[in-house]
């Protein structure tokens, strides 16, 4: 598949754009990095806090009830989690929800972790998980979650990513897209310009990386066949994770250290801190929405309220 330069790309701006080492430049920095700051579910993304007191630990496992309430899981649904991380929800979802999981990912380390995670909690047979692109997936799913994945994909790219996602889901099937946007610029001009402290971050953190304004994003996602059900802001939760996040890695710097080197901690510690305060002032914002195949004509087949969400509470 012909692959769409990403506009701005610092770091790996001379070669052609390579998913896998994007995510490999990124992710596999080591699990016991990531440990250090992450909860123990190994949860790389915005946590869902129903009270600003709650811990991380709730917050993130109240994030994870969220997703697989607003996709409606169930037993026996075939869920698939596009770039899966850690595999936190891939588990979670066949542990809380009876769900048949599979998951995705261009990373080595987490591909094993997940391997390893899976075993440990006597999951196979429930979850599974692949090492490769979502370009190469097939079948049919009943649900698809993709969670902080589309930031990768790259805006020129949106076409050829949600069609794929809309080819794998069964008609009136289930996406929950959830992932960090910019507020739209009054020009072309200004939205492509690369300014300081984005360059920092394409080079040294987020190489490949690459943020739609919401309005294109549901655009696109129309485009593809899907009809957009929901659109649920989470910027505030946001910025509480990443705070949560840099004081963890603060106090356990010395650690951090000893494991990538104080260079890389130091740049972490800029990069959280500075997401922190964009997330907080509104200069980054970050959705999720939950869109349906829409194929044949005809009611969607979803709940008329959002009740639903929250009958059965937040996880203890």
């Amino acid at each position: 598949m012909h692959r769409h330069r990403r506009a701005g790309g610092a770091g790996f701006a001379a070669a052609p754009p390579d998913d896998k080492a994007f995510v490999q430049f990124h992710y596999d920095v080591g699990n016991d990095f990531y440990a250090l700051f992450l909860d123990p579910e190994m949860q790389y993304s915005c946590a869902y806090f129903t009270d600003p007191g709650n811990t991380l630990e709730q917050a993130q496992r109240d994030k994870l009830d969220m997703i697989c309430r607003k996709l409606a899981l169930g037993p026996g649904d075939r869920f698939l989690d596009i770039g899966s991380s850690w595999g936190g929800l891939l588990c979670h979802a066949a542990r809380a929800y009876g769900a048949k999981a599979h998951g995705v990912t261009l990373s080595r380390t987490q591909h094993d972790y997940t391997v390893e995670k899976v075993r440990r909690e006597g999951l196979e047979g429930r979850v599974t998980v692949e090492l490769g692109s979502y370009e190469n997936l097939d079948g049919e799913d009943d649900k698809i979650a993709s969670i902080g994945m589309y930031e990768h994909v790259g805006i020129g790219n949106y076409p050829a990513y949600f069609a794929k996602l809309n080819r794998l889901l069964r008609d009136r099937g289930l996406l929950l897209n959830h992932g960090l946007t910019r507020r739209v610029k009054r020009s072309r001009r200004r939205a492509r310009r690369v300014v300081a402290e984005k360059r920092l971050l394409l080079k040294y953190i987020f190489p490949g990386s690459e943020l739609d304004h919401i309005g294109h994003s549901l655009e696109a996602m129309e485009a593809e066949g899907f009809e957009i059900r929901d659109v649920e802001s989470w910027r505030e939760h946001y910025a509480l994770t990443t705070r949560h996040w840099h004081r963890r890695l603060l106090a356990n710097r010395e650690s951090a250290i000893a494991e990538v080197g104080a260079e890389k901690v130091r740049i972490w510690l800029l990069y959280l801190a500075g997401a922190s305060l964009a997330l907080g002032d509104g200069a980054l914002r970050i959705y999720q929405t939950v869109a349906i195949k829409h194929q044949a004509k005809g009611p969607s087949g979803l709940p008329p309220t959002r009740a639903d969400l929250y009958a059965k509470g937040e996880s203890s």
